[in-house]
């Protein structure tokens, strides 16, 4: 069995911002109503980039980092939930971008999850040896999929891209990986897909109008979150031997700082000890880990032996979490 290290990491987001001054334009709410409920300022929408494009770009920079080469990567996966198209895959898509023309390329949907799933998929393939070289990214348009009248969902989504480059390691790196599915929670947060239609059963007008968007049961999310992130912690503290003392950082999904501080609070955690960047992104899905862990290498947080704890939670219901050492 080979270590697995994170050798580079990237981001990529939009340059237009939409501030909550703003959001309070387009529907019935305010920049305090907003900020005290979630804890976030502004989330950087795309006006022209796509979910492949913000991906690649991301995955660009994670392999600059890492100084790596194009022809090294043997494995691209893209954890979306806003594909550019249903087919080809995002993943193949920025194959084609990046011209990483020696990569096998697909995409994983496992929501807010995606992240830590396309991670902990990426670890098989990589410690049996079958691949040498992974890029896995977290990408998403959430513009695309929003009701930007429904101003208990509109308020927290935003655009962007992260990306990690994975290779084999003679230090410890990727140490445990847990995650988990509940299928009985799928109305709790949801995007329905194309209506059912076909000469055998058409399509109703209500359906041929219906334009893909997210629904959430906030509060149930919010319990939902608050009782799978200590649980999360936990196995990998289980798995692992070591104490929740031992972690030096832990990187939530970045869905709403009072699920941070909750967590927190429960598990009895300094609330130094989680990244929080949602102020400036608001909840970026699969891609809210990835980047926070790019502006954590950035900004010198992360130092060779940091105990790392990675937790993702979302849709589905999923739920996933990575422990590693930088």
């Amino acid at each position: 069995m080979h270590n697995l290290q994170i050798m580079g990491t990237g981001r990529w987001v939009p340059e237009q911002q939409l501030t909550n001054e703003d959001l309070s334009s387009i529907v019935d709410t305010t920049d305090e109503w907003i900020t005290s409920r979630t804890g976030i300022r502004t989330r950087h929408i795309s006006t022209w980039e796509n979910t492949s494009d913000l991906a690649s770009k991301a995955a660009q920079m994670a392999l600059q980092q890492a100084n790596i080469q194009m022809e090294e990567v043997d494995l691209i996966i893209v954890a979306t939930m806003t594909p550019d198209s249903s087919m080809p895959s995002t993943a193949c898509l920025v194959q084609k971008q990046l011209q990483a023309k020696n990569a096998v390329c697909f995409d994983v949907s496992a929501a807010c999850s995606g992240f830590v799933y396309a991670m902990t998929i990426a670890k098989q393939f990589l410690q049996t040896g079958f691949y040498k070289t992974a890029v896995v990214i977290g990408a998403e348009v959430l513009s695309k999929v929003i009701d930007w009248q429904d101003r208990n969902t509109c308020v927290l989504f935003g655009d962007g891209a992260g990306a990690v480059v994975l290779q084999h390691s003679q230090d410890l790196g990727v140490e445990a990986c847990y995650l988990g599915s509940d299928g009985q929670g799928d109305d709790l947060l949801e995007c329905k897909g194309v209506a059912l239609q076909n000469p055998l059963k058409p399509c109703t007008q209500t359906e041929s109008l219906r334009r893909p968007s997210m629904t959430m049961k906030g509060r149930e999310v919010f319990q939902f979150a608050l009782q799978i992130v200590p649980a999360c912690i936990q196995q990998l503290l289980d798995q692992s031997g070591y104490t929740i003392e031992q972690i030096d950082h832990i990187v939530l999904h970045q869905a709403n700082i009072r699920i941070l501080e909750g967590v927190a609070k429960k598990m009895k955690v300094p609330k130094e000890k989680f990244y929080s960047n949602m102020e400036y992104y608001g909840n970026t899905s699969a891609a809210s880990i990835p980047i926070a862990l790019d502006e954590m290498r950035e900004q010198n947080l992360l130092k060779k032996g940091d105990k790392v704890i990675l937790v993702g939670f979302g849709g589905g219901l999923t739920w996933g979490a990575i422990l590693l050492t930088w």
